[in-house]
C-alpha cells in the first residue's frame, strides 16, 4: 500500500470493536451526521445487513462440472478445452465431482449466509451466460450455461453487478442472453443492459420493514473494459465510465440523489484497477470519497483486483477497493502465489437504516478447493487476517480474528 501523496490517510485514534459479538453498534448520528460511540443492543429492525463479494467467475471451467456445460471449445492461445481448467485444478486439489448440483460451489459460503441472514445478497457476476458461439477476440472468454446459471439462485442472489470486463465476452447476443437468464431466474441486475438507459438504471432491493438497497454498477478502463463495449441509446453495452474523476463522480452522486428516499442504503459497485498488487491509486480514493461527500453512498463496493485490497472507513461508510475474486477456475494455475489468490472473503457489513452509516461489520474468510468454497486452515486464516489488516492500518482500519472463526473490523470513531 502507498500512502496518497499530498493528502493524509485518516489518523489511527481510539478505535471501536464494532461487531455483533462484542454487542456494540452504533445507535445515532451527530448533528453532523458522523457516528456516535456506544454500547448498545443491536437492533435488527433497524439494521440492514447485507452480503458483499468479489468476482464469481461461474464460466469456464466451473461450468463444466455442473449438469448442463457449453461446449467446452476455447479461443485460448495455450488451453483450447475449457475441460482442461477442470484437469489442472484435480491435479492440484483432488477429484471434483461430475455433474455437480448447483449448490455445490458455494460449500461452507452457504453455512455463513444461513448465519449471518443478510438482507440483501449482491455479487459481481464476472461471466456472460449463453450458449452463443460468437466471441470476441480477446485472448480469453468466460461463459456458463443459462441451464447452470441455477447456481446463482441455490445461494439466493439477489443482485448481479454486471459492469466488467467479461459480460461481452460472447459478443452483443452473449450480454442479451445474460440478461434474459438473470429476468428469468427473477435476478435483478444494474450496470449493463439493452442500451444506456437500462445499463445505467439501478437495481432496487426492497428490504421488508425496513426500507431498500440500491445498487448502481460501474465499469472502469481502468479494469480492461474496452470503450467499444459501452452501452449505447439504443444499444446494448455497459455502465462504463468515461474517467475517474470528481467531476464524474459527482454526476453519479446526482444520480444517486435523485433516487434514494428516505431509509435507503445506496449501494456503488466498480470494477476498477488491474488484477493484481496493493497500491491504491489517488484517483480510487477521491472518486470514492466524492461519492460519500455529495450522495451519502453507504457502501463503495470495489473489485477487478484476484484477491482483497484494503479497506477504509470514509465517514462511517466503507470503502472497499478490492473485494478479490470469489469463485473462479484458478486452480493449479501458477503465479502470483504470493497473492494467495484462492483465499476469498465475505463480506458482511450492517447499516443504520435511518441514517446510512456503517454499524458493524464481518467478515467470513474460505479458501477455492476443487471448485468449491471451504474453511481454511487456522494458518491461512491467519495470513488473510495479518495481510487485511497490514493494508487496512493506513486508514485507521484494523482487522481481528474473531474465537468464531470470522474476521472483525474496527475503526476510528469519527469526530466533527
Amino acid at each position: 500500500m502507498q500512502r496518497r501523496r499530498g493528502k493524509k490517510l485518516p489518523r489511527p485514534g481510539k478505535c471501536l470493536a464494532l461487531n455483533e459479538a462484542q454487542g456494540l453498534r452504533l445507535p445515532g448520528a451527530s448533528r453532523k451526521g458522523l457516528p456516535v460511540s456506544g454500547k448498545a443492543e443491536p437492533d435488527s429492525n433497524k439494521e440492514i445487513c447485507i452480503f458483499l463479494c468479489g468476482d464469481v467467475m461461474t464460466g469456464r471451467g466451473i461450468d463444466q462440472i455442473m449438469p448442463h456445460p457449453c461446449s467446452p471449445e476455447l479461443h485460448e492461445d495455450w488451453v483450447r478445452s475449457a475441460k482442461e481448467y477442470v484437469h489442472l485444478a484435480e491435479r492440484a486439489s483432488g477429484k471434483i465431482p461430475v455433474n455437480a448440483a448447483p449448490a455445490y460451489i458455494w460449500g461452507q459460503a452457504l453455512d455463513a449466509l444461513r448465519l449471518m441472514r443478510p438482507d440483501a445478497r449482491i455479487i459481481n457476476l464476472e461471466t456472460s451466460i449463453t450458449r452463443s458461439q460468437a466471441y470476441v477476440r480477446k485472448g480469453i472468454n468466460y461463459r456458463m450455461s443459462p441451464e447452470n446459471a441455477e447456481c446463482l439462485t441455490a445461494a439466493r442472489i439477489d443482485c448481479c453487478a454486471l459492469a466488467n470486463n467479461h459480460v461481452l465476452d460472447w459478443e452483443r447476443q452473449g450480454l442479451l442472453d445474460t440478461l434474459d437468464t438473470l429476468d428469468r431466474l427473477r435476478i435483478k441486475h444494474a450496470g449493463a443492459g439493452r442500451n444506456m438507459s437500462e445499463a445505467g438504471a439501478p437495481a432496487i432491493l426492497p428490504v421488508k420493514g425496513k426500507g431498500r438497497v440500491i445498487v448502481y454498477s460501474f465499469a472502469s478502463v481502468t479494469s480492461g473494459v474496452p470503450m467499444s463495449w459501452k452501452a449505447a441509446p439504443f444499444f446494448p453495452g455497459v455502465n462504463l465510465l468515461p474517467d475517474l474523476s470528481n467531476k464524474t463522480a459527482a454526476k453519479i452522486a446526482r444520480q444517486v440523489i435523485s433516487v434514494r428516499q428516505p431509509g435507503d442504503i445506496a449501494v456503488v459497485s466498480i470494477h476498477w484497477g488491474p488484477n493484481w498488487g496493493y497500491e491504491i491509486p489517488e484517483e480510487q480514493q477521491d472518486f470514492a470519497h466524492t461519492l460519500i461527500d455529495e450522495a451519502q453512498v453507504s457502501a463503495v463496493h470495489g473489485h477487478s483486483s484476484h484477491h482483497p485490497k484494503a479497506i477504509e472507513i470514509y465517514k462511517g461508510r466503507p470503502i472497499l477497493y478490492g473485494c478479490g475474486d470469489f469463485l473462479n477456475d484458478y486452480e493449479g494455475i501458477s503465479g502470483y502465489e504470493e497473492f494467495r489468490g484462492d483465499l476469498v472473503l465475505m463480506y458482511f457489513p450492517a447499516f443504520d437504516c435511518e441514517n446510512g452509516l456503517l454499524t458493524s461489520f464481518r467478515l467470513t474468510p474460505l479458501q477455492i478447493r476443487r471448485f468449491q468454497l471451504v474453511t481454511p486452515s487456522a494458518e491461512d486464516t491467519l495470513w488473510i487476517q495479518r495481510t487485511l489488516d497490514r493494508e487496512s492500518a493506513p486508514f485507521g482500519v484494523r482487522v481481528s480474528s474473531e474465537p468464531d472463526g470470522p474476521l472483525a473490523l474496527s475503526w476510528p470513531q469519527a469526530v466533527s
